[in-house]
């Protein structure tokens, strides 16, 4: 799961991201609103939730949940706040925000809700489980079977895979592939994909056929 995170205090950002990585998220950290803004807004990136501070530099977090709600923007956010009043709670609900947690927190907490935000998004789009042909997969369980069996996949072999399945008919490209995988400043190895798309193909045995389309990226055709 790859999360934006948007805090200006440098001494909690880096805790944060640090922390949410040894529970295998992939973390994206911005320090001013209008760079959060812009991430969930305007560019390409993938985000599975956001966690936003309310007081950050350029651009308020209410204001960027406003927005982002505005755009018909679903994705998960979880706020940030120092505001510890009902009616600074009330307004970054109203905003469109899904839960706050107040400063200071604990970390099995933020990690808790979190876990809970992720779960509630797989519930509201009936997503725990999607079957092709002798495959299926559960988003919830994180599990994958093939022909029956239970098979063992990593982490980025798994959102791969979900990914090719959910878009069947559709190609997935290379660089969607890697925003699913990586944050910004990871070191990505160029031929790290086709690594995770040999490990995939040899699991699912003949269950599945994904086709290569050179140069662009890969298809499980309808």
């Amino acid at each position: 799961m790859r999360i934006l995170l948007a805090e200006d205090d440098q001494d909690l950002g880096y805790t944060i991201k640090k922390g949410l990585k040894t529970y295998h998220y992939t973390v994206d950290w911005l320090t001013t609103g209008t760079e959060a803004l812009y991430a969930l807004k305007e560019s390409d990136e993938i985000f599975d939730m956001a966690i936003l501070d309310l007081g950050l530099p350029g651009t308020d977090g209410l204001d960027i949940i406003k927005k982002v709600r505005q755009a018909k923007i679903s994705t998960p956010i979880l706020v940030l706040t120092a505001r510890d009043s009902n009616e600074d709670i009330i307004k970054g609900l109203d905003a469109g925000a899904d839960d706050y947690l107040v400063k200071p927190f604990d970390f099995d907490v933020l990690n808790s809700r979190i876990a809970a935000l992720l779960r509630r998004q797989s519930s509201n789009t009936n997503d725990f489980t999607l079957t092709i042909d002798d495959i299926t997969i559960n988003t919830q369980a994180h599990t994958v079977t093939v022909f029956g069996d239970t098979v063992a996949f990593s982490r980025q072999e798994f959102k791969i895979l979900y990914k090719l399945m959910e878009k069947r008919g559709h190609v997935v490209g290379r660089q969607q592939m890697t925003q699913l995988l990586y944050g910004w400043g990871d070191d990505v190895d160029s031929n790290t994909i086709e690594v995770h798309m040999h490990s995939i193909r040899k699991k699912i045995k003949n269950g599945l056929k994904i086709k290569t389309i050179r140069g662009v990226g890969y298809i499980i055709e309808a």
